[in-house]
């Protein structure tokens, strides 16, 4: 008896230190370590059997709340830093990425034998009727009182490869939530990118209005002086006002449209409208370049970097995995259960003294259930998982087709944009050609005031032609960045 209690307590204490030593928490270690960077996945907790690993890169950030430096200029890089401090959309992400990542430890807890402590106390009256009537009493009372503490274990040994599927499958799960948290912060950094560019193209709007406006008014001087001299109509200096107030009107609008740029990219930013920032311009920035990459090659990098693609084989990955955990379940499982426990009970009957006892009891126990009939559950389940298989591969494949046309579209769009912008600066040079021609030809009395008005407008929107071009170009390159899957990396295009 004192062997098997012996024994009992030497396993109890062995289950307790294992249990203590693996709790479930500590498997935040597989989750982003904060909210405010890409993830970097370590050598031991990726695919990288499969696919290669995300992009390296992302600069290391503070988690207290950013502090706006009104006085600071920020680049187009301090924006993307203070966004990624800031915006909700990250913070959300990492929590998921986190409660993902605790799932794998209470995936893995299930190894682990269950110890609960118990307690049951209490006491029984009975009183018995006597057949004869002893000392006047006619009944026999008797009292057991008493308690018994005890631990019981409880403990899964072999499931046949049951919580072996759903551990793996729950650190896919918790892979493809890193990569979707990586893939939000792709999408910040685009988000603002655009934004920013957006805002800059509005600038150059403003600015070219206001040109437009001061030379709108040189016609118009144009126009008082010969109106002056009698050499100019009434009509004449008409024409001349309406241009003006036309560009009054474009310079309001201007106004309002880079104000609404500027709250978009406060929006982007994740920080109060009301705030004010001094954002660097553009100007004197070289345009990016073209890509010359083949496409294929474009697409091997975009599948080896993009978040979303390799949060997709992840979770491709923990489908099939849902199949071997339902295959286990037409399988016994076998478990362990035990209990050690002590007792003391003290008896008292008519009267006499009280008899006490106590003793320490254990027992270990090894068990099997067979599964014979379910109606078909199992069956039931398997097949939803190989679905569930069928469907993520699917899902899979539809991504990858996906990416490679965005490649594509990406590819060519910057291609575009570098081209129109290269049209539109030669188109620039030639509007000033040929309003600095009108004006001249007017101020000589060889030209007509609505040639000057033409000549004035056709300048006007080449200029503005010119700056959407620049910043699309700009744009397009980030946007290219993004669908490869690298706008988080070190070489992002800023």
């Amino acid at each position: 008896m004192r062997n098997l209690l012996s024994g009992m307590a030497g396993i109890v204490a062995v289950f307790a230190l294992t249990a203590l030593g693996g709790c479930a928490a500590d498997s935040l270690s597989l989750a982003p370590p904060s909210p405010d960077r890409p993830w970097q996945p370590a050598a031991e907790n990726t695919n990288a059997d499969d696919l290669r690993t995300a992009a390296q890169g992302g600069t290391e950030l503070a988690l207290s709340p950013p502090v706006i430096d009104n006085a600071k200029t920020y680049s187009l890089p301090e924006l993307i830093d203070l966004a990624q401090r800031t915006n909700p959309g990250t913070r959300a992400a990492w929590e998921e990425a986190r409660q993902a990542a605790l799932a794998v430890g209470m995936a893995e807890a299930t190894y682990l034998p269950v110890i609960t402590a118990n307690v049951i106390a209490g006491t029984n009256q009975n009183a018995a009727e006597l057949p004869i009537p002893i000392g006047g009493s006619a009944y026999f009372d008797s009292n057991v009182q008493g308690v018994v503490p005890f631990m019981a274990l409880q403990w899964l040994a072999l499931d046949f490869g049951g919580r072996s599927a759903v551990v793996e499958a729950a650190k896919q799960v918790s892979l493809a939530s890193n990569y979707q948290f990586n893939a939000m912060h792709q999408k910040l950094v685009f988000a603002v990118t655009g934004a920013y560019h957006d805002y800059n193209a509005a600038r150059a709007h403003t600015r070219a209005a206001n040109q437009s406006l001061a030379n709108s008014r040189t016609v118009l001087d144009a126009v008082s002086a010969r109106r002056g001299r009698g050499l100019a109509t009434s009509v004449d200096e008409a024409q001349a006002e309406q241009i003006v107030a036309q560009a009054e009107l474009a310079l309001v609008q201007a106004r309002g449209s880079e104000q609404d740029s500027y709250q978009a990219l406060l929006g982007a930013l994740g920080i109060s409208p009301m705030s004010k920032l001094k954002i660097q311009d553009t100007a004197g920035r070289g345009l990016p370049a073209s890509s010359r990459a083949p496409v294929d090659t474009m697409i091997e990098i975009a599948l080896s970097n993009r978040p979303d693609i390799l949060a997709g084989y992840a979770t491709l990955e923990a489908s099939r995995e849902g199949v071997k955990k339902a295959k286990s379940d037409f399988m016994p499982k076998i478990g362990v259960f035990g209990t050690l426990s002590s007792y003391e009970t003290g008896l008292t009957a008519g009267g006499l003294p009280t008899i006490d006892n106590n003793g320490l009891n254990g027992n270990i126990m090894v068990g099997a259930t067979i599964p014979l009939y379910d109606a078909g559950m199992r069956d039931a389940n398997l097949k939803q998982a190989e679905s569930r298989v069928e469907a993520a591969k699917r899902n899979f494949e539809q991504l990858k087709d996906a990416a490679a046309r965005e490649i594509v579209v990406a590819s060519n769009a910057l291609t575009t944009a570098l081209q129109a912008n290269a049209s539109s600066v030669k188109l620039r040079q030639a509007a000033y050609k040929t309003y600095d021609s009108a004006l001249e030809a007017y101020q000589n009395g060889v030209g007509t005031v609505s040639a000057l008005a033409t000549a004035q407008t056709g300048l006007l929107e080449a200029r503005l032609a010119e700056s959407d071009a620049r910043e699309a170009a700009f744009t397009a390159a980030a946007n290219l960045a993004f669908v490869l899957g690298t706008s988080t990396a070190a070489t992002i295009p800023r």
